[in-house]
């Protein structure tokens, strides 16, 4: 390998510091929202310390941030680098922000030692991958790479506010900014968190992930009909939460039955009226499903909805699913992952290949430019909690090998060939 190890670690220790404060919660966790304040000022934040890097700073019209080093052929396609900038709701500090600081420092350094690449480089802090607020996930990478248009910017968050009002209340959506789709992009490469224990309990730091897993987020409406608690009798009630408890109990048993890895997640729920003594006429919960086989997912998906039909008979009230999220299983580039590789064997970092059971923004880009991405150890495989926690010696080694392989892209390489998706 061309780095040398923990040139990165001090300044790395202190930006994950400081990132992290903006939007901390009572729980030390942090909370940053696509569009809210704390997203806005975290952002910003980034765009100053890109600025410092000696990158240039832009953002589209989305609230995308990039900083760019110009290449030496102006005619070559961008090699992109980054993660998303957005956290789940008292989060962790490294999910996401550790992706765009380590870009920010490979790039940094290889501008320094190097000069211009021959192809432009570009650090992203996307705006949004989680699905926290709105019914919608991957909204960065996702409107990067074409997949998102202008009708889902009237999805709306629980207080009603659309995706449109929520950005143009900071000045995006309005066509100041260039519009964030880009085709032409060489390559794009991700460092991000395990979120799970199999690095740690190896003793390997790095994690050169061959396949995403693919993913379907819905919501389940439950429709029954709100009344009296104490005068209405049991034989008579058409309850909307009792529906959705047998609802939530049955697939999650399909689940186990349907495939070994197969997961289902139920981890949001709302109930209408929400009071102690009426019977609730409404409930809404979303489902989370994941594996790596798309024919797996598709055939639990029929079952899901024939079970739901089944249930809804049973106990007099509506089902409707409403599926708002769809990824697919994406193999990451061959090629790129062989380069991680033979790169890693000249050095004395362990790592192994794996399959990631996380969606990250790799899988979006995966789908359309070839693309890598590298795990660093999550300890105990905790992740989306304020205990969320990797070592410094693990979050160095992934710079490290991140910066080698953008030099490899975007300084060794004579053309910009597809790369290998099998």
């Amino acid at each position: 390998m061309k780095t040398d190890m923990n040139f990165s670690t001090p300044a790395l220790a202190d930006y994950i510091a400081k990132l992290s404060a903006i939007g901390r919660t009572h729980n030390h966790g942090t909370t940053r929202l696509l569009y809210s304040e704390s997203w806005m000022q975290a952002q910003e934040q980034l765009a100053a310390w890109f600025a410092e890097s000696g990158l240039t700073v832009s953002y589209d019209d989305i609230g995308n941030l990039y900083g760019q080093v110009a290449g030496t052929d102006e005619d070559a396609p961008a090699v992109m680098t980054g993660s998303h900038i957005d956290t789940v709701v008292d989060g962790g500090k490294y999910d996401g922000a550790y992706g765009i600081l380590a870009a920010m420092l490979a790039v940094s350094e290889l501008k320094k030692r190097y000069g211009p690449p021959k192809k432009p480089i570009k650090v992203v802090s996307l705006c949004e991958e989680e699905g926290s607020r709105f019914p919608l996930s991957f909204f960065g990478s996702g409107s990067i790479t074409g997949i998102y248009g202008e009708d889902v910017l009237a999805r709306q968050d629980e207080k009603g506010i659309s995706v449109f009002e929520a950005m143009k209340a900071w000045g995006f959506g309005t066509g100041h900014y260039r519009s964030p789709k880009n085709l032409g992009l060489d390559a794009f490469i991700e460092v991000h968190i395990e979120q799970g224990a199999v690095l740690e309990q190896a003793n390997e730091s790095i994690g050169l992930v061959t396949h995403i897993v693919g993913q379907r987020r819905m919501s389940v409406h439950v429709n029954g009909e709100s009344n009296h608690a104490g005068t209405t009798p049991m034989h008579m009630r058409q309850d909307a939460m009792t529906a959705s408890a047998d609802l939530i109990r049955g697939l999650t048993e399909l689940a186990k039955e349907h495939e070994p890895e197969m997961v289902a997640t139920v981890g949001q729920i709302s109930t209408h009226p929400n009071t102690v003594n009426v019977i609730a006429g409404k409930v809404t919960f979303t489902v989370d499903i994941r594996h790596y086989d798309e024919r797996v997912l598709e055939t639990y998906i029929e079952k899901l909805h024939q079970f739901c039909d089944r249930k809804a008979f049973e106990q007099g009230v509506a089902v409707a699913l409403e599926e708002w999220m769809t990824a697919k299983p994406v193999a990451m580039d061959r090629g790129l992952t062989e380069t991680a590789e033979r790169l890693l064997a000249d050095s004395p970092i362990a790592y192994r290949k794996m399959t990631s059971g996380a969606g990250h923004d790799a899988q979006i880009f995966g789908s359309v430019v070839p693309t890598a991405l590298l795990f660093v150890p999550s300890v105990q495989g905790i992740s989306h909690s304020p205990k969320e926690f990797t070592a410094i010696e693990d979050l160095s080694a992934g710079v490290d090998v991140l910066m080698d392989l953008i030099y490899e892209r975007a300084y060794e390489r004579e053309s910009s060939d597809k790369g290998d998706k099998r």
